[in-house]
């Protein structure tokens, strides 16, 4: 699907693509036919990458100038409001004034920007970069609003964790593996996350370090002063998902360490119950003996003898570890 933008009054409209880039500041390529890349190649004179291309991994590859034009891929996330997050590469190739992006995904910061640059002119899209440094603005805030969700997870599931009054050995079990599941969820996600902002921190970096437009101008100082704010969020966003991903290796260790303490618990009465009942079955075995001679064989009391002498057995070692504090 292509679509082609230019910018009138400040805002970003939509416009038919003709096969002339001239005025127009983002033509959008997502999941493009060989048809609709050739013809945006025709009009910019740049290679438009493939999808391929683009999933390389060696920076040299996702960062670079080619035929007069900045290329810059990074890592998107679609599906942030679930844990089945995607990861798909996006390619920004800026030209003049211009902005390509190449996309196979359709992340919903992208329509969030659209709609909001169209009708809001507090949201610049005069150039090319402007559009691009406005995506990326949005990508964060989106990352930002997962990070939070994923924070008050957390939250709740570390008070599932050590706040369990189930009585169920085993249903507080099972409750723990389906906690297990939850932790391996988010820790995932957080990993996607950190993933696409470090992918957007080498992205501005290189965009900094290669941006030759004179800073004199105001237009250029606001994008200047922009992409200090987008490192500097994505920054902070990365150091706040390592301290999430951090929590959520805490309470997999610990739930590691309840249900290893619940399974202890569930040997432990196994083991008491073994001792207890050793010592009647010892003297239901003695006195099960088939001998001729016997003392109690004949002995009017022998039976109730023998009753009391298994009860007996079995309620001392019970009250030794009641006593020593096992039970």
């Amino acid at each position: 699907m292509l679509k082609a933008f230019t910018c009138t009054s400040d805002l970003l409209t939509e416009v038919p693509f003709s096969g002339d880039a001239s005025g127009l500041v983002w033509i959008d390529l997502e999941n493009p036919t060989r048809e609709e890349d050739q013809a945006v190649e025709a009009a910019l004179g740049v290679l438009i990458p493939t999808q391929a291309d683009m999933a390389e991994i060696e920076l040299s590859s996702r960062l670079y100038h080619e035929d007069g034009a900045e290329f810059l891929t990074m890592t998107a996330l679609a599906n942030l409001d679930s844990d089945d997050a995607v990861k798909m590469p996006v390619t920004f190739i800026l030209k003049g004034t211009t902005l390509v992006t190449v996309r196979w995904c359709d992340p919903r910061p992208f329509a969030a920007y659209r709609a909001r640059a169209a009708r809001q002119k507090d949201t610049p899209a005069r150039s090319g970069e402007h559009v691009m440094l406005g995506l990326l603005e949005a990508l964060i805030d989106r990352m930002a609003d997962a990070l939070e969700r994923i924070g008050t997870d957390v939250d709740h599931i570390s008070r599932e964790i050590f706040r369990n009054k189930a009585r169920n050995v085993s249903k507080k079990t099972r409750d723990l593996q389906a906690v297990i599941e939850k932790i391996g969820a988010k820790a995932e996600l957080l990993n996607l996350i950190q993933e696409s902002l470090v992918s957007i921190g080498r992205l501005t970096a290189y965009h900094n370090a290669m941006d030759e437009t004179p800073r004199k101008s105001l237009p250029a100082r606001e994008n200047r002063n922009l992409l200090k704010v987008i490192q500097r969020d994505a920054l902070s966003l990365g150091e706040h998902a390592r301290g999430l991903n951090g929590r959520a290796s805490f309470l997999l260790d610990a739930t590691l360490g309840l249900i290893n303490l619940e399974q202890n618990q569930i040997i432990k009465i196994f083991s008491v119950a073994a001792v207890v009942f050793l010592p009647p079955t010892l003297v239901a075995s003695i006195y099960g003996m088939n001998f001729d001679i016997m003392p109690e064989l004949h002995w009017d009391f022998g039976y109730p003898f023998a009753i009391g002498l298994m009860i007996l057995f079995a309620v001392l070692p019970y009250l030794f570890f009641k006593r020593k504090g096992w039970l």
